[in-house]
């Protein structure tokens, strides 16, 4: 399953439970912000969220959202702003308060974070939830399904990971090594 499979279907059960729980997104937002975010966060996106509240009545228009999320570090595409306030029943022209907004951001941040994404998405591939996987199969999906990677780029990534092609692959340990920050000279 490629990340963008895994990403749309986590933005259909987020649906389905808006759906299914409609005033679920009504609630005070304490405990989102209490579970997900640090007190620093929180006075970020507060201070970010202001900025935008014109009218001082801690709410923002549904069209700054994609800014106000993009001035602090996210990069929601058109697309998944859309499916953001589908969830929560906004039209493009009604105003979304903090608590919603902090909701947004939370998910939005974990669609971005690309190390829960792949392993996830390993997981998958773990018929028998072992941690590992056969190497021969993770080439196989890195070359057949979603941004195809050619064999010569799996063959660096096996190299550098000391992955024996015949072998197995742990992949948590592996999500570590390429996810790891770019070393700074």
């Amino acid at each position: 399953m490629s990340n963008g499979t895994a990403c749309i279907l986590m933005e259909e059960m987020e649906i389905l439970n808006a759906l299914q729980h409609p005033h679920s997104h009504t609630q005070s937002g304490g405990e989102t912000q209490a579970k997900f975010f640090s007190p620093a966060q929180i006075n970020e996106f507060k201070e970010c969220f202001s900025l935008y509240d014109k009218k001082q009545k801690n709410k923002i228009d549904t069209k700054d959202l994609i800014t106000v999320m993009r001035c602090l570090g996210t990069s929601p595409t058109l697309g998944e702003i859309q499916r953001h306030l589908q969830v929560h029943k906004l039209e493009k022209a009604d105003e979304l308060d903090f608590s919603t907004f902090l909701t947004m951001m939370h998910r939005q941040m974990q669609q971005e974070d690309p190390k829960s994404e792949i392993l996830e998405a390993l997981r998958m591939t773990d018929k028998q939830k072992k941690g590992h996987i056969q190497a021969s199969e993770l080439r196989a999906k890195l070359t057949m399904l979603g941004e195809k990677l050619t064999n010569q780029e799996v063959d660096e990534l096996f190299k550098e990971g000391k992955i024996k092609s015949n072998g197995t692959v742990n992949y948590e340990e592996l999500t570590r090594m390429v996810t790891l920050p770019p070393i700074d000279y």
